[in-house]
């Protein structure tokens, strides 16, 4: 009786299910955008955030001086500047703000970026992404307790509507840098209400507390479940925005995902599971993207642990990877095998080819590094964080390590948090890692690997290597930046901290509704530009 029951009750819950439109069509009619996000955000602290799911939910909330092009990630748009000028050498720029406000009524001021960019290069905050703002005049020298007054950094307010900026170099492509969080405003009177510029605890950014001044605002945050964005009335651009909301739902298993978006239940999944790559093609290929992405997909390396902290077995680890058997056969999205660290796709930089896969030279370096076939190497373990593609792929590269290397390396997954804590701390052997670009230029993949970098996350460090990259942020001209940067990448693969495997496609599943989502190279998708169709998808689509 008791079987029959449950029988009876899940009957009853199906048919209730399936009594109705499904949530896609009924959120469409309400200009609701249901966005599969990947994993729960660290947080939405602009300062404080380096991910890709925090990147999706901070965008919608908080604008810089200026705005992703809908289109076309090589130009800016407009944001909270809605014009500037710059000097012939590209060194000093003028932003003019508009008449904008907070979602407190606060008015948008030069001031309030001049605040934030302090706050974001306070040693005492300990900002991963403080090096970002290295290209301001003496923003290094802050961010290093090398001078104390802020004032002499490059950034100052000329009235209340003019942001002045100076730079270390000449720098062409600064607007396109601006585009970043870490360049984003924080609202100073929220800040300094709930613990004060650099408190990593702050307050501020929470569901209750949170001040922003996007095209949205946050409406309603449960940890693990969703995040969910509102239209924000008071943006200087309302009118533009066509959505009257988000949900943000974090999901870490991609066949959890793939099952909501197939129930109706999600317009957009955050990636494709690579076994499901080719179904997809020809079942729905009017839902399957695979779009230009900007990225790597690459393993860091802990060289303070042995034997990683020798040269030559992480170069044999490097050599050993047949990576394109990886994106043939495992990844099946259309990747590239990465033969650089910089990918390519950026105009101007010709990627390196200087990581083959050479199997008799990564059997010739662990054995001159004492470990002849594998014999007496120590057991070491891939660290991802949890999801079914990433597990794939560590266990692809497992089984090459073993086959050409004779090695044994073992995988463990972390939740997306202690994951990201982990690799922070160098609590770790190998750490599966990918770096999307924050702006289209190689030295946002280049910079990120000096000495204390907060985002280099190996133990790795060389001098050459911080010399060239600081030669090339005070570099006269492009030409001679790309050539810096040039050296500084050959450096980097001769030491090998970190081994490319692929240069990424953007994979993922979109709703036909979804209107004004363009590909771009960063995936960067101003939501403001974004609607959807109430029309219902063709038959079988």
């Amino acid at each position: 009786m008791a079987k029959v029951l449950i029988a009876l009750a899940l009957a009853g819950a199906v048919a209730a299910c399936n009594s109705g439109p499904p949530e896609t069509e009924k959120a469409a009619r309400e200009g609701i955008l249901l966005f599969g996000n990947g994993s729960e955000p660290k947080g939405i602290d602009p300062h404080l955030v380096t991910g890709v799911p925090e990147n999706h939910i901070i965008s919608a909330l908080v604008e810089g001086l200026v705005a992703y092009h809908p289109t076309n990630d090589l130009e800016a748009a407009p944001g909270m500047a809605e014009r500037w000028e710059h000097s012939p050498d590209f060194k000093r720029w003028t932003f003019h703000l508009r008449d904008a406000k907070w979602t407190n009524g606060d008015p948008v001021t030069a001031q309030d970026f001049v605040y934030s960019w302090q706050r974001i290069l306070s040693p005492e905050l300990g900002a991963e992404y403080a090096p970002m703002l290295y290209v301001l005049k003496n923003g290094e020298k802050f961010n290093k307790g090398e001078i104390k007054d802020f004032r002499q950094v490059g950034v100052k307010a000329l009235d209340a509507r003019t942001l002045q900026v100076e730079l270390e170099g000449s720098t062409s492509y600064f607007p396109l840098m601006l585009q970043h969080y870490s360049f984003f405003p924080v609202n100073p009177r929220a800040v300094e209400e709930h613990g004060g510029m650099v408190d990593r605890q702050s307050g501020w950014s929470t569901l209750d507390n949170f001040v922003g001044n996007g095209p949205f605002k946050i409406k309603k945050w449960v940890t693990n479940q969703v995040f969910e964005v509102e239209r924000n009335p008071a943006y200087w651009d309302a009118k533009t925005v066509r959505l009257n909301g988000i949900r943000f739902y974090p999901i870490d298993n991609v066949n959890s995902e793939e099952t909501m978006f197939r129930n109706g239940r999600l317009h957009l999944t955050s990636t494709v599971f690579p076994d499901k790559i080719p179904f997809f093609r020809k079942t729905m290929p009017e839902k399957l993207r695979i779009d230009p992405y900007l990225g790597n997909y690459f393993y860091r390396l802990n060289v303070t642990r042995k034997p990683l902290d020798d040269k030559r077995v992480r170069r044999a680890l490097a050599l050993a990877l047949d990576k394109k058997l990886i994106v043939e056969k495992v990844t099946k999205g259309g990747q590239a095998p990465a033969t650089g660290f910089v990918p390519q796709g950026i105009p101007g930089y010709e990627p390196s080819d200087a990581v083959q896969f050479r199997p008799d030279e990564a059997r010739r370096l662990l054995a001159e590094a004492g470990y002849p076939g594998g014999k007496g190497f120590p057991k070491i373990e891939i660290m991802i964080n949890t999801s079914e593609a990433h597990r794939k792929i560590a266990e692809a590269v497992q089984e090459l390590w073993r086959r050409e290397l004779g090695i044994n390396v073992g995988i463990y997954n972390q939740e997306w948090k202690v994951y990201l804590d982990n690799q922070s701390n160098l609590n770790y052997d190998i750490s599966r890692a990918g770096w999307i670009a924050d702006y289209v230029h190689p030295s946002t993949f280049i910079d990120m690997f000096t000495t204390g970098n907060g985002n280099n996350d190996t133990g790795w460090s060389n001098p050459q290597y911080d010399r060239l990259v600081d030669a090339a942020r005070t570099a006269a001209s492009e030409e001679e930046r790309v050539k810096l940067m040039h050296q500084a990448e050959a450096i980097l693969l001769d030491d090998m901290p970190v081994i490319p495997i692929y240069w990424y496609t953007r994979t993922y599943l979109k709703d036909p509704r979804v209107m004004g989502w363009n590909p771009t190279l960063l995936d960067n998708h101003p939501y403001k530009h974004v609607w959807l169709s109430t029309e219902a998808p063709e038959a079988g689509k």
